[in-house]
């Protein structure tokens, strides 16, 4: 029988979530919350499972979007699964957002970034089994972009406008874009399923946050 999973994604202003079956997407819900996601979040969780008749007792692993992103949103939706798996005694697994967005590429190599505000991208590069092969940094576009690999690859990421003028006129300008959705759920759950298939989910108090970069209030603190 195929396991149930449910995965979470509450690190942007537009947020999801997943259900799924094995390896297949039941239902995907994009959610929008610019004032946070704690007081919409289990209503519309509630609302994913009646829709397939389940219950959270038939859920077999939980999964979280584990960050990059707003800091706060990071950290609802890790609590909102560690609280969930425990009280449902299930294991959970925690994905990257960049290398969620992996998960819609086609190239060798797949060079994914988010927006970081502050004039700085959250950027990686993984390869096409989804393994990590260049680190995960918050740097200003055009400094990450010299970092980047020759040849095959792509670019990955929700909205490419902002970053065309950037690669105007260079050796990027031909590379192809790959829009992902804003919805990350899905790809975070499908994601959560191999490892959780493969044994490797883990203990839901061992989940961590996938910050890259500290938060304003840390760095105030440190200063």
């Amino acid at each position: 029988m195929n396991a149930h999973l449910v995965a979470v994604d509450t690190t942007a202003e537009f947020g999801s979530l997943a259900l799924l079956e094995g390896d297949r997407i039941l239902g995907e819900v994009l959610l929008y919350s610019p004032e946070g996601f704690g007081h919409i979040l289990f209503h519309h969780l509630e609302r994913l499972l009646a829709r397939y008749s389940l219950s959270l007792a038939e859920i077999d692993c939980f999964a979280v979007a584990s960050g990059p992103g707003a800091f706060t949103g990071v950290r609802v939706g890790l609590a909102a699964v560690k609280g969930l798996a425990e009280a449902t005694s299930r294991p959970a697994v925690a994905v990257s957002n960049l290398k969620a967005l992996a998960w819609f590429g086609r190239a060798r190599l797949r060079a994914t970034f988010l927006d970081a505000r502050r004039g700085e991208i959250y950027g990686a590069v993984y390869d096409h089994g989804l393994e990590l092969v260049q680190p995960e940094v918050v740097t200003r576009f055009p400094e990450w972009l010299r970092s980047l690999p020759e040849t095959d690859f792509e670019f990955i990421t929700t909205d490419f406008s902002p970053y065309r003028a950037a690669v105007a006129g260079t050796r990027f300008e031909p590379v192809p874009a790959t829009l992902a959705p804003r919805a990350l759920a899905g790809a975070v759950g499908l994601i959560a399923e191999r490892l959780y298939r493969e044994g490797r989910a883990s203990d839901p108090a061992v989940l961590d946050a996938n910050y890259v970069r500290r938060s304003d209030a840390e760095l105030a603190w440190r200063e």
